[in-house]
């Protein structure tokens, strides 16, 4: 036996938001491109990326904190209305899905 279990390890990625620890799958990767923060769904942008809930409650909480100017190295503020806007619509396209 080597122990190993019979399911594919799944990757762990932390909130810049809640800083809570959860599949890669759950969170919304997030990149800067110039000046801004622009949600990554897929994860093929190229260059660094943080991830966030994709809940407003942990988005504020990152803005809140400047964590994605810190983790995505920003020599300044990142705009994040580009990010506000696609979290909010997909929390109302989950919500009106039964």
């Amino acid at each position: 036996m080597s122990g190993r279990t019979p399911t594919g390890a799944c990757p762990e990625r932390t909130c810049v938001g809640c800083r809570k620890r959860a599949a890669k799958t759950e969170l919304l990767r997030i990149v800067a491109i110039k000046d801004a923060c622009v949600p990554d769904p897929r994860g093929t942008l190229p260059g660094r990326g943080a991830y966030v809930h994709p809940a407003p409650v942990c988005l504020d909480q990152a803005v809140r904190r400047r964590a994605f100017t810190r983790a995505l190295r920003a020599p300044g503020a990142l705009d994040t209305n580009a990010l506000r806007q696609y979290v909010e619509q997909t929390n109302v396209a989950e919500q009106a899905t039964p």
